[in-house]
């Protein structure tokens, strides 16, 4: 979701932006008495936005007032729906495990996230282990970020994520998979002196 949040993000704000240069400019010549296209509205300092003939052009026609008030409506749900995404949390707060006898238990993602993170860490080769929980409570997944010191062998390390810390938050936790994208990095370091 995130990603397609970014790219609406994005193409609504620069439809947003092209519309207010391009408005604005033509008014600001506009007012400077640059030329401007002869279809352009305001043409002039004293020219008005809506004049008072365009404003009670439509209002004797019976689809006016609906079709305005439907028009606004959307775009306040489309304005309400953008403001609710912002505002939605990435990280999963909680994890619903399944205890058995039909109720279920509540987990807190935090705590997933530090304990597979400290798993992840004592793992042979791996500097840091940092741990995200992201997805809906019932399925969660996680986004691990390994930092890999010099003498590491990715794959080992990558498998033994997988086969051993995975797995024991997975089955810990009661769940039927736990898919996560991990991502790694060597740790910057100096090169050994030979002598």
């Amino acid at each position: 979701m995130s990603g397609v949040l970014r790219t609406v993000n994005r193409v609504l704000l620069g439809l947003a932006g092209l519309v207010l240069v391009c408005v604005g400019g033509g008014v600001t010549a506009a007012a400077l008495r640059l030329s401007v296209p002869s279809w352009w509205p305001w043409s002039g300092k004293n020219d008005v936005l809506l004049s008072e003939a365009d404003r009670d052009r439509w209002r004797s026609d019976g689809w006016w007032w609906p079709t305005v008030i439907a028009v606004l409506a959307v775009l306040v749900v489309l304005a309400l729906w953008w403001l609710l995404a912002q505002l939605r949390r990435a990280r999963l707060a909680e994890v619903l495990v399944d205890s058995g006898d039909g109720e279920g238990a509540l987990l807190r993602g935090r705590a997933l996230e530090g304990v597979l993170a400290a798993e992840s860490g004592a793992l042979d080769g791996v500097a840091r282990a940092q741990v995200v929980l992201t997805g809906r409570r019932s399925t969660p997944q996680a986004r691990i970020r390994l930092l890999m010191e010099p003498h590491a062998a990715p794959e080992e390390a990558l498998g033994r994520l997988t086969d051993e810390a995975l797995a024991h938050a997975k089955d810990s936790a009661g769940l039927a998979r736990l898919p996560a994208e991990v991502r790694l990095r060597a740790v910057k370091h100096r090169a050994e002196r030979v002598s």
